[in-house]
């Protein structure tokens, strides 16, 4: 993959972890809010943060010191 695709991705990935922590957040804010959902929404953005993450880090070159 080049790396304008890598910076495709990257940006709809941080689409998809914008609308988790609004999709967080409203659960939270309901006073019947299912706890189990909610962690299973948490750890699906945390895994999508590492994603993107690992593919920035492809993007940085490897520079020997």
């Amino acid at each position: 993959m080049n790396d304008d695709g890598i910076r495709q991705q990257i940006e709809l990935l941080k689409i998809e972890h914008r609308d988790l922590d609004d999709a967080i957040s409203a659960l939270q804010s309901s006073p019947l809010a299912d706890q189990l959902q909610v962690a299973r929404l948490k750890r699906k953005k945390l895994a999508l943060k590492d994603r993107i993450g690992m593919l920035e880090d492809q993007l940085i070159p490897d520079i020997i010191a």
